[in-house]
């Protein structure tokens, strides 16, 4: 496996400058530095990538490397013309070594790729979930059409309408500027979502809040600990723009806690003015980086940013009087009514709550304070140092809305998982389809900085009182290795629980072999598919067998797309007849519907598990009248329909 990733150590390098060069180009014009600018990066790469795909169709040119970098080359341009009357930048405020901050980032780094590459496996593995079919199969329609616009991303299955496609205009560049394989770049990207975005954004997010790069390191280290993110988000789904999303989602909060400090000209520019224009300009950068990857997790955002106001107004609403108090709880209140008609817009923008509760409340309660959400096994260390942690915030007066945060996000957790009310199922969880698992992943973005307090005020206390605070920092970002490693140690690899089937997975869902979704006979088979039909014509198959990533893997157009299969009369005609074509002539007609479809594989029956079918005429065509075999490999094979001809 090692050997393996190290042949695609150029399509690594390639992957790390798609997700920060063009970022850090625009960046740098707003005078962010260091730890800030290496986390509001790819963000800022995310929004250029994914504005500049809906952009280009409309002057008529394609998505391809010379237009990415044309488009990124003339956004660093004049963002740096607008910006040059900045001023300097100004050095960070924050304490405590350098070094702490590095290691924890080094280690959060090398965990989190331990406990990525173990499951992964191989970097051409791919998923064998529901989702992936469409999103692989989506950036092949990506690099087919020339376009990577969220306006037109729907058409790989026939469909048109927004459908956020940030994180497949991030793969697609790195296909084209590396020309690694799809199923290469998506691990790759993948890989560093988890490894780079995730801790670095924490990273910056726990310095913003403590100013201490000590804290900030721990909580680095601590990036991977949690199995909830980002590794349930390579389990489940599998989500990859919800992976994305969510990992940008400690910069956006961020800038929230930033914001004041900005305006005063502590930020990174001295003047006060600049600063707040700077602060609203990345912040709607990074929120519409998160709205082009996924936009549920702008609820996340908006909860801890309410949050944050609350405890930022609270007090001085307390202390002012008259006119001054009412427009501070106004200004509130006005927030608070913008966010609740964000979420509802959000609530109503998806096709409703999917999933039912699966816990009692008390079950759910404890599943959260032991951060043992989806059933996933209890972090006990990790909770010990996080209710530590929730009891600082508590006390301290500037870390409250981090207590109000962690919350709120709890109250989602058990009610998605144990409130089995329609109403409240549709308008509060239904931008997340009620789905528990895409709510327990937004827990670390709280929990992490909270274990990191707990963590440094466990050792600052215990060092006070032994005279030694000049070993804070080693102690602490070495506690916070051993905690993390420890976890990878004890338990390499931590499959899934299918809380909703009462089960757990068997494997990894990149595992690959003859009893699997996608089995080793069949992408054997798909991988050739280019060269046993002509480039022009469609094949069809059952997609819930392996032909279902028969487009991204055959490169030629392989129907359905997706994992699910037409509601149509004519499907349900050729779904239920088509190995008896040749004493049934609707057949032929229902092919036509589908574009007179010559070729169809054989790769069985199906299966009868969720979002997967069973269809009985898509299979056995071995001495049926009217089928010839043109490709066979094991129990798979491709055969071409000649009672139609």
């Amino acid at each position: 496996m090692i050997t393996a990733w190290l042949s695609e150590a150029l399509a690594l390098c390639v992957g790390i400058a798609v997700i920060y060069l063009p970022g850090l180009a625009v960046a740098a014009a707003l005078r962010l530095r260091g730890l800030a600018l290496m986390a509001l990066a790819p963000a800022a790469s995310v929004l250029l990538y994914s504005v500049w795909a809906v952009a280009l169709p409309f002057f008529g040119l394609p998505w391809d490397v010379w237009t990415i970098a044309a488009s990124v080359g003339v956004t660093a341009g004049i963002m740096w013309l607008l910006c040059w009357r900045l001023g300097p930048a100004v050095p960070s405020s924050s304490t405590g070594p350098r070094i702490a901050l590095l290691a924890g980032l080094i280690v959060g780094a090398v965990i989190g790729s331990v406990r990525v590459l173990l499951y992964v496996g191989e970097p051409s593995s791919i998923s064998q979930s529901n989702d992936a079919v469409f999103h692989l199969n989506a950036l092949q329609w990506v690099l087919d059409s020339g376009s990577a616009s969220s306006m037109n991303l729907t058409g790989v299955v026939g469909a048109s309408g927004f459908y956020p496609g940030g994180w497949h205009a991030v793969v697609s560049a790195l296909v084209l500027f590396s020309g690694a394989e799809i199923p290469v770049a998506v691990n790759i990207v993948t890989l560093l979502t988890a490894v780079l975005i995730w801790p670095v954004g924490l990273a910056w997010l726990v310095q913003q809040v403590t100013r201490s790069r000590v804290v900030a390191g721990a909580a680095a280290a601590l990036s991977g600990a949690l199995l909830t993110f980002p590794m349930l988000m390579i389990q489940w789904g599998v989500l990859y723009p919800y992976l994305l999303s969510v990992a940008l989602l400690p910069v956006a909060i961020a800038l929230v806690v930033s914001a004041p400090e900005w305006v005063r000209g502590r930020g990174p520019v001295a003047n006060g003015t600049k600063g707040a224009i700077l602060a609203g300009v990345a912040l709607v950068g990074v929120l519409g980086a998160i709205a082009f990857a996924q936009p549920a997790t702008l609820l996340a955002w908006l909860v801890a940013a309410l949050a944050f106001s609350a405890a930022w107004v609270a007090p001085r609403a307390w202390r002012s009087r008259g006119a001054r108090r009412w427009a501070l709880l106004g200004g509130l209140l006005g927030v608070a009514l913008i966010a609740g008609l964000i979420w509802f817009t959000l609530s109503r923008s998806t096709t409703g709550a999917h999933w039912p509760p699966f816990r009692s409340r008390p079950s759910a309660a404890v599943d959260v304070l032991l951060n043992g959400q989806v059933m996933l096994p209890f972090a006990l260390i990790v909770s010990v140092l996080a209710v530590i942690g929730l009891a600082v915030a508590v006390k301290q007066a500037s870390l409250r809305w981090l207590a109000l945060t962690w919350a709120a996000f709890a109250g989602l957790y058990v009610l998605v998982a144990s409130v089995g009310n329609p109403w409240l199922r549709q308008w509060a969880l239904g931008a997340w389809y009620a789905d528990p698992y895409r709510i327990a992943a937004i827990a670390p973005v709280v929990v992490i900085p909270l274990a990191s307090i707990g963590l440094v005020a466990i050792v600052s206390l215990a060092l006070r009182a032994l005279n030694r605070d000049r070993w804070l920092a080693g102690i602490s970002v070495g506690l916070a290795v051993v905690v993390a490693a420890g976890g990878v140690a004890i338990a390499p690899v931590v499959l899934m629980p299918k809380v909703f089937e009462n089960e757990w997975d068997d494997e990894s869902r990149y595992e690959i072999n003859d009893e699997s979704w996608l089995s080793s006979d069949e992408r054997v088979l798909l991988e050739r598919l280019s060269e046993r039909v002509p480039a022009d014509t469609r094949v069809i198959g059952n997609p819930s067998t392996g032909s279902g990533f028969g487009y991204v893997l055959g490169g030629v157009d392989v129907f359905p797309r997706t994992w699910s299969h037409p509601r149509t009369d004519a499907w349900v005609t050729i779904q239920n007849g088509l190995r008896d074509v040749a004493d049934n002539p609707d057949v032929c007609a229902a092919l036509d519907a589908y574009g007179g479809s010559e070729y169809v594989l054989d790769f069985g029956e199906g299966e009868a598990t969720p979002g997967r079918f069973v269809l009985p005429g898509m299979s056995r065509f071995q001495g049926q009248v009217g089928f010839e075999l043109v490709d066979r490999e094991g129990e798979a094979s491709l055969w071409r329909i000649t009672a139609c001809d």
